[in-house]
């Protein structure tokens, strides 16, 4: 097996690996990036739908989860999304934004990969594919790195940056790895869960959400003091869309979340507007009236709603109202790391510098990406904390280097 020697080794060729490769290399040190899987940024080309939803316009602090809430800010303030939206420009990649300032590609994912890929060419990166991890150990200056596959080799670098994310999508070739590496060399790992994902429900529920699988509606989703404001998708295994994939880094198993339809209306003046015009119609249609025609039969159905809106006290109708805007339901699990699009939790940050994120107690050694205890909304924050976090890092290693 080769022996070679490089300033910096990378593990994990997704988003904040190759933006720390890129900047690590920015003065000319030597930096090897390698990753287990057959092309670089695999969950970049999937996102948003092969379009890559690389940013949002409003990432700020309080839009990312972590134990410390703090943590992300020196990053997050230092490489913003403006920044990263300047490198997108400069490499002139049309995009869009879409809804909540979400900002995507025009043409596809594939542009992000090959602008990296270009300014890590630029910084004179070398990067390696189909080659694993097989050892690293602490050795004086630096790190003895054992790697397997078609770039086996032995290397000694003087520092390790650990970006190979979490335990999402885990057919993508997801595992736990940069855990192990933290808890090795004695860095704290929080609780990890899946992040982002759908949530599921009892037999008793889902029986009657089979009837109403693909409706989907705008709504307010609340689980304790987090709220969301958008779209709702009722499924076979339960409920999905937007609102629920913010709302689940949230829940916990045994809380109940609540439901808003229709959250900036006044559903209760629209029924009684609706017995006062014909009080002949049943309560169901009158609810088809301002709600998808299945969801108000489901509603209906479940709650009991019978009978004619004549018939109905204006109390009731309120009732019906409240119920609409607030229905509370009590999820039993999540979909897991197979669909969740992020892993809550991960390598303690009280461990990490937030300026270089760099482990407080081993010198050299960096964590960053989906890895660390920082996990974004729904909407381009991940990526930015990804951008964010690997620009860090890589700069870092770069002013260490000079």
């Amino acid at each position: 097996m080769r022996a070679e020697t490089f300033d910096t080794v990378i593990l994990g060729a997704g988003a904040a690996g190759m933006m720390c490769a890129i900047h690590a290399a920015a003065r000319g040190g030597r930096v090897l990036l390698v990753d287990h899987a057959r092309a670089p940024g695999e969950k970049i080309r999937i996102s948003g739908g092969g379009r890559c939803n690389f940013t949002n316009l409003g990432s700020g602090p309080r839009n990312f989860l972590s134990r410390n809430p703090h943590f992300a800010k020196s990053a997050l303030g230092r490489y913003t999304q403006h920044d990263f939206i300047a490198l997108v420009e400069k490499h002139r990649i049309a995009y869009h934004e879409k809804t909540l300032g979400q900002l995507f590609c025009d043409n596809s994912a594939k542009d992000i990969i090959a602008m990296l890929l270009d300014e890590m060419d630029r910084a004179g990166c070398e990067l390696r594919l189909k080659t694993t991890l097989e050892g690293i150990e602490r050795v004086d200056g630096g790190f003895a790195v054992t790697l397997g596959g078609e770039g086996a080799a032995r290397v000694r670098c003087r520092q390790f940056v650990v970006a190979c994310g979490g335990k999402s999508i885990p057919k993508m070739g997801a595992t736990g790895l940069g855990y192990q590496i933290a808890e090795r060399f004695g860095l704290a790992v929080t609780e990890t869960r899946a992040g982002l994902v759908p949530l599921t429900f009892g037999e008793d529920m889902l029986a009657g959400f089979s009837e109403i699988a693909g409706v989907a509606a705008d709504v307010r989703v609340s689980c304790g003091k987090a709220t969301f404001d958008e779209a709702l998708l009722f499924t076979h295994r339960g409920l999905s869309g937007p609102a629920i994939l913010q709302i689940s880094s949230y829940w916990r198993e045994k809380q109940p979340i609540r439901i808003a339809f229709l959250p900036r209306e006044d559903v209760a003046a629209a029924l009684l507007a609706s017995k006062r015009e014909n009080g002949r119609r049943s309560i169901a249609n009158a609810l088809a009236e301002i709600l998808p025609k299945r969801l108000a039969a489901y509603l209906s159905q479940a709650h009991g709603w019978s009978g004619t809106m004549g018939g109905a006290s204006d109390r009731k109708l309120a009732e019906i109202a409240a119920t609409v805007q607030g229905w509370e339901v009590c999820p039993i699990g999540s979909e897991g790391y197979r669909t969740a699009e992020v892993t809550l939790g991960g390598v303690d940050t009280d461990g990490l510098n937030s300026r270089t994120m760099e482990a407080k107690a081993v010198d050299g050694l960096y964590f960053i990406g989906e890895v660390v205890d920082v996990t974004g909304w729904l909407g381009g924050y991940n990526f930015q904390w990804a951008w964010s976090s690997g620009w860090a890092a890589g700069t870092a290693i770069a002013e260490r280097a000079n």
